[in-house]
């Protein structure tokens, strides 16, 4: 069957109060160069033997000129030689003062070295503009205690974000040398992400590939949208695989795959495709059904205000155990909130619910 591939347009043409305090520096450190990492970029180089501090701040020091080699600062992408002297210093990230909340969490995997679990629709990862409790975060606290820095001090732990009225899987690091070793997967495309979503209309495909870059609305700062990946835009390659599970009555179910992992990356490719999902208060607008029967908009409206945000759910992810090297492959079933949107729309479809 036709894969149909939608591409980027130059392609067509004190809670969690944020309370943040000084950082210190982590160091000295001294490493000579092993004859097996020459010719490594000096960040790489630093992110192998420092597992446990984010690339971002690694970068900075090198940037600062807290990084020598063999007494000279150099770039980030200046490539080390076998018997150099690598010395400097890295500051600590700012630290924030986290509240731990009872908050219930649904784990789906755990061991010393990381977490999978459920998140539920309405629980926001981190703290964000008035934000400054009741999240995930303040939940992990809870539940693990400390957990190791990321890119952004106000995520520890966090490997992947959803948005907030986003539900299904998510991991979580529980040690430096996880959280390390998962971002570099992340990076490297080696997580298997699968989520579903409910969709307006009937899409011409029953597969696509969605492959067009997402960058900040310059028009609308709280959206993202497909804009050229060259030029002031800044958008960054965005890629998303969409199957067609079942066609319903004014809507469709699909299977999204991530190959990268954006803001919004699901919700805009989507919208871009010309099939928006469902519910979403941001890409979407609210629609009448077709040939509804009496009482079935007023139905259909009482479940998408239960439902309260995007049909959209992180079903399945898969990966390899960053330390046992063990297949994950784990699943969460979709919300009672959006199988009631789906089961009216199956239901008016005449397709008989699994």
């Amino acid at each position: 069957m036709p894969v149909w591939r939608f591409c980027s347009p130059e392609l067509f043409s004190s809670a969690l109060r944020g309370e943040r305090h000084r950082g210190s520096v982590e160091g000295p450190f001294r490493f000579l160069v092993a004859p097996e990492e020459s010719g490594l970029r000096l960040d790489v180089f630093l992110a192998r033997r420092l597992p446990e501090i984010s690339r971002t701040r690694l970068k900075k020091a090198i940037l600062d000129g807290d990084v020598l080699v063999d007494g000279r600062p150099q770039p980030p992408r200046h490539a080390v030689e076998s018997g150099s002297e690598v010395t400097g210093t890295v500051a600590t990230a700012p630290a924030w003062s986290v509240a731990p909340e009872d908050i219930p969490l649904d784990i789906v995997y755990e061991d010393e070295h990381l977490a999978v679990l459920n998140k539920p629709r309405g629980l926001a990862v981190h703290p964000g503009a008035g934000r400054s409790a009741g999240t995930l975060v303040n939940a992990l606290a809870a539940r693990f205690g400390p957990l190791p820095e990321t890119d952004s001090p106000e995520r520890p732990g966090i490997v992947h974000r959803l948005d907030k009225d986003t539900s299904g899987l998510m991991v979580i690091a529980r040690t430096p040398e996880a959280m390390a070793r998962l971002a570099r997967m992340v990076a490297e495309r080696r997580f298997e992400r699968r989520y579903l979503a409910l969709v307006w209309g009937s899409p011409r495909f029953e597969k696509a590939v969605v492959d067009a870059a997402i960058g900040r609305d310059p028009s609308h700062p709280e959206r993202m949208a497909v804009l050229p990946s060259q030029g002031p835009s800044r958008a960054r390659e965005a890629v998303t695989e969409l199957t067609v599970l079942e066609r319903l009555a004014d809507t469709t179910l699909l299977e999204a795959r991530l190959q990268t992992g954006r803001t919004h990356q699901i919700r805009v490719h989507c919208h871009y495709a010309g099939h928006e999902v469902v519910g979403d208060p941001v890409y979407s607008r609210r629609r009448k059904l077709s040939r509804a029967a009496p009482g079935e908009q007023a139905e259909f409206e009482r479940l998408l205000e239960r439902l309260g945000g995007q049909a959209l759910h992180a079903a399945r992810l898969s990966f390899a155990h960053p330390f046992s090297g063990e297949l994950l492959d784990l699943s969460a079933p979709m919300p009672e909130e959006m199988e009631a949107v789906v089961s009216f729309e199956r239901r008016r479809a005449g397709v008989r619910t699994p």
